[in-house]
């Protein structure tokens, strides 16, 4: 039986050395093993999220983490900001309201991107705004929002913590957290960071301490305080994800092995080039504008007089090509392409090539291989930099 090529927004293709790494023996979390793990590799990431703050690992989604920023920062009652351009910036909206916020919603339509405008804007007419959430990377459209000046916005005009999802591209985006002003950065283990799902990460700025450490919200298994007492220890509170923790670990060799964290974002950028390209050149409309366009997921609008629902599930079963469909209200009008994490120029190509063979197989009009010549062209250039 085939493999299927897996190119979701999440969760991703897992290298094979870092399978090799979880499958090593097993040991236990309160061991002195585990301390030296779990201190040499929360080390490690730090560059990832651009910090020299300590990253915490929980045992979890990511939606936890992102209700642990929530319940840990904000009690009932309080008022709060919640960016939203898409699916997973609704969710931090309904997060928020089940814990009792008054939420002021900026809500951008589907495949645009908030600016640091907008922000302003909807921030000058409120007070007492205990903190900002927003999306980095919105998996449902394939908006990378400008986070750095959507933190200098929340900055100049509020008092107000920055608090920001990067679950779907941190490991595979640009992320200075100390040096644009994020309170509190998240993100998952089953997209960029090439693991299986059940980890999640982030870290806390010394201003966000401040507030977690006098805020009323009653909370036990996500009570970051305690994660960071026990971190201090090279331990977690409650049962850690051992193996994927030692994945993490095989993750961040490989990083360093690239030549370092801005040499992965860089891949990221020209995969990202490489499918807009290859879509323009079939006469394929974007979602998104060039702009904003997330480096780790591009939304392709479906080709006029296409079976969106009968052409992916054709690609996956002839070509065991496996794209994600859409949410939301754009269900059959978009689809999309993830290149994250364990993916490469060369898949890229593969991508393209089997996606060019499945439209013509529906019968689209378009000049054979110009998808792929594209894609290469993008690729080629990028070489000669």
């Amino acid at each position: 039986m085939y493999s299927n090529i897996l190119r979701h927004p999440g969760p991703t293709p897992i290298p094979k050395r870092v399978e090799l790494a979880m499958a090593q023996n097993i040991f236990s979390h309160r061991s002195e093993e585990f301390v030296k793990l779990y201190q040499e590799t929360t080390e490690r990431v730090k560059p990832i999220f651009g910090t020299k703050q300590d990253i915490l690992l929980l045992p979890s989604g990511g939606t936890a983490a992102l209700e642990a920023a929530v319940a840990n920062t904000a009690s009932a009652g309080d008022e709060v900001v919640v960016v939203t351009v898409g699916a997973f910036g609704d969710y931090f909206v309904s997060i928020c309201e089940k814990h009792g916020l008054h939420v002021h919603k900026l809500e951008k339509e589907w495949g645009e991107a908030c600016t640091k405008e907008d922000l302003i804007d909807f921030l000058k007419p409120l007070s007492n705004i205990k903190a900002v959430f927003a999306t980095y990377n919105e998996t449902s459209t394939g908006i990378l929002n400008p986070v750095a000046q959507l933190a200098e916005a929340v900055r100049d005009h509020s008092d107000a913590l920055f608090i920001v999802d990067g679950v779907s591209c941190i490991g595979g985006a640009p992320a200075e957290m100390d040096g644009w002003g994020i309170d509190i950065l998240v993100t998952g283990s089953q997209k960029a960071m090439m693991l299986p799902p059940g980890l999640s990460l982030l870290a806390v700025s010394e201003r966000a301490w401040k507030v977690i450490e006098t805020n009323c919200t009653a909370v036990y298994y996500l009570d970051l305080l305690s994660y960071r007492e026990w971190a201090a220890k090279g331990m977690t509170p409650n049962t850690p994800t051992v193996s994927l923790i030692m994945g993490l670990s095989a993750v961040c060799d490989l990083i360093e092995e690239e030549g370092g964290f801005p040499k992965t974002v860089e891949r990221h950028e020209v995969m990202k080039n490489m499918v807009r390209e290859s879509m323009k050149a079939l006469s394929i409309e974007l979602l998104t504008s060039d702009e904003y366009a997330s480096p780790t997921v591009t939304a392709i609008r479906t080709p006029k007089g296409l079976d969106l629902s009968a052409y992916l599930a054709h690609l996956k079963k002839k070509y065991h090509l496996d794209l994600a469909g859409a949410l939301g209200h754009l269900q059959g009008e978009v689809f999309r392409f993830g290149h994250m994490g364990y993916c490469f120029p060369s898949d890229i190509l593969q991508a393209v090539s089997l996606m060019e063979a499945g439209l013509q197989d529906f019968g689209y009009s378009f000049e054979s291989g110009a998808g792929v010549k594209a894609a290469q062209d993008v690729f080629l250039s990028s070489l000669k930099k």
